[in-house]
């Protein structure tokens, strides 16, 4: 599964969620003024931009910036996995908006230049640390189940057997309302200095004008060419002439650009109502397959009214303490910040900075059993279901699981642990601004290339969220119910020290997300890896299975024998997520850093480099 990933810094506008902790809070008459000052300015400029590409003939391509994967330097920063989308947060940066603009701005620049991963189809997660509330609040745009889906929809009622996977994901059936349009218009209503037409203008004009394809958006389409050869929209966009656009050619996206346009100038309300929400249903219900096809292709349940009612829900972040720093994430119906916090619980038990690596790796491996079993077990909407997250989250627990692992590696899968005692009563992108606020953003639309199905006459691929729930029906809590959102494994975070952000990052991969985000936070805050180093280290992913994954380059390590030793047993995966990050370094300067290799290298800038 690939997802897109972002962090950001924030500015100045007012919040209004629940707050986690407290720190500074500077004027808020200031802040106010200023605020309807920058809304008004960009405005102007949205306004005449859209004006201006209205009608007009394609342009020439937007260059593409040299890509750094690592970078110093002082005010805003970003980070995603593409350097047209990090070049428009940090111009949204450089012109005076916050962290969240420059996040959906960049964002919306992805759902251009990386398609197959993001975009107005799909969903995701935002977690937000303001400077000027110091409270850390985090927005829910996971997609929807439709109202008419039942715990038996993906049952074949003439096997009474689940369909396939494969079946799942294309096809109408497994499009789960999207939530990412909503998601952006909440983020800058509440949090935001622009409207949101000038976030969507700078790729109005990079879908009309186009782009330079690279190897990375050549190989995605290709990868996907017997699904989207089957769809008249899909094949008409990504397979020219039959096959995927060549490397260094310029891709353009039109219709793409007509939606956002539609978008700058009705709001939001236009995608959930109106000629695109009726584009989606008649996509959903009646797939675009092409005469002669011989895939099986599900139609789906969405209708109107479950468009019309979608809404991004403010929730409370998952918050833990570990060895003197205050760890934020997104709480259910993501698993992400549950699983990373236990899994972080589970092992401040141990010195592991003392360790031999490979034992400080075998304790990650033996922690991240016992956070997937619990994950698996207990986590899905909390609007659907009770989720014991004080007990999951709580030392006392911790300190139960902790004490099941031994010297060898424990057999799996893992039981689950019972944390009802302890509960007493949730593609990655990465920007920071001058004022000190951040922004980790995780968001999807499932697998590379989502259902395969290109809304006809917009320009945009539908999700395969609705995969994410169990196929088999009574199983467990991430059953599928109408309105509800599946179990995801996003986890984007946030760091603090006393009360200060000191690092942001996240990755895409599926559920492999949660254990690249548990490695990095200890190779950067106990194993001594600098967070470019923490990035770029070869992954290993242990899920509660019988083996754990590993990239190529684990296997050449001496850790692997020592692991093997202990009772491991690796598999190997070509590549473990793609993950982008900020740091705030003590001198005042801020250090942004992406992937140097994974997914064709990732991309990385701040306001003012460092000389």
């Amino acid at each position: 599964m690939k997802r897109g990933r972002l962090t950001a810094a924030l500015g100045s506008r007012r919040l209004d969620l629940a707050t986690q902790t407290r720190r500074r809070k500077p004027g808020w008459g200031e802040m106010k003024v200023r605020g309807l000052m920058m809304r008004s300015a960009f405005a102007l400029v949205a306004i005449l931009s859209t004006i201006l590409l209205a009608g007009q003939p394609a342009l020439a391509a937007r260059p593409t910036p040299v890509k750094q994967a690592t970078v110093i330097g002082t005010g805003g920063a970003a980070a995603s996995v593409d350097p047209i989308a990090t070049s428009v947060a940090i111009d949204i940066l450089r012109r005076g908006g916050n962290a969240v603009d420059a996040a959906v701005a960049a964002a919306v620049a992805l759902g251009v230049v990386e398609p197959f991963s993001c975009g107005l189809g799909g969903g995701g997660f935002m977690v937000i640390d303001s400077a000027r509330d110091g409270r850390v609040f985090t927005l829910d745009g996971r997609e929807t189940a439709p109202s008419a889906f039942r715990a038996d929809s993906f049952i074949d009622p003439s096997t009474g057997l689940p369909i396939s996977f494969a079946e799942g994901v294309t096809s109408g059936l497994g499009v789960g309302v999207p939530g990412t349009p909503r998601l952006w218009e909440q983020a800058l209503a509440r949090y935001g200095t622009i409207p949101l037409a000038a976030a969507l203008a700078p790729s109005i004009g990079i879908a009309r004008s186009g782009f330079e394809v690279d190897q990375t958006f050549h190989d995605q389409v290709a990868s996907n060419q017997d699904r989207f050869k089957d769809f008249s929209s899909t094949r008409d966009l990504y397979l020219p002439g039959g096959d995927a656009p060549a490397v260094g050619s310029i891709f353009r996206n039109p219709d793409l650009a007509g939606t956002y346009q539609t978008l700058a100038g009705h709001g939001m309300d236009a995608f959930y109502g109106g000629d695109v929400a009726n584009a989606i249903l008649t996509t959903v219900q009646h797939p675009p397959l092409l005469p002669g096809a011989t895939r099986n292709v599900r139609p789906g349940l969405m209708t109107a009214g479950d468009l019309a009612s979608y809404q991004a829900i403010s929730r409370a972040p998952t918050d833990i303490h570990y060895r003197g720093y205050e760890v934020f994430s997104m709480g259910p119906p993501s698993s992400g910040g549950s699983t990373v916090g236990e899994a972080l619980n589970i092992l401040e038990g141990f010195d592991l900075g003392s360790l031999p690596r490979a034992q400080a790796l075998y304790l990650m491996l033996e922690a991240s059993k016992l956070a997937y079993a619990d994950r698996n077990k207990y986590l899905a909407d909390p609007d659907f279901v009770s989720v014991p997250l004080q007990g999951l989250l709580s030392d006392a627990y911790a300190a139960q699981r902790r004490a099941l692992i031994g010297a060898t590696a424990l057999p799996v899968p893992v039981a689950p642990g019972d944390p009802s005692p302890f509960n007493s009563s949730t593609t990655h992108l990465t920007v920071s601004d001058r004022f000190g606020n951040v922004v980790s953003y995780t968001f999807t639309i499932e697998q590379i290339g989502g259902s395969g199905i290109v809304v006809p006459g917009h320009g945009f691929l539908l999700n395969n969220e609705l995969t994410d729930f169990n196929f088999v029906t009574g199983t467990a809590a991430n059953s599928p119910a109408g309105g509800k959102r599946p179990r995801s494994s996003m986890s984007p975070t946030i760091v603090l020290k006393d009360g200060k952000p000191i690092l942001a990052l996240g990755s895409p991969g599926g559920a492999s997300i949660i254990t690249t985000v548990l490695q990095m936070l200890l190779e950067r805050l106990d194993l001594g890896r600098t967070l470019p180093g923490a990035i770029a280290t070869a992954r290993i992913s242990q899920r509660n299975s019988s083996t754990t994954q590993a990239e190529p380059a684990f296997f050449g390590t001496p850790e692997r024998l020592a692991l093997e030793a202990l009772g491991e047993k690796f598999s190997s995966t070509p590549e473990i997520g793609a993950a982008t990050g900020i740091e705030f370094l003590p001198d005042g300067m801020v250090l942004a850093a992406a992937e140097p290799v994974r997914r064709g290298g990732g991309s990385a800038m701040v306001e003012v480099p460092q000389p």
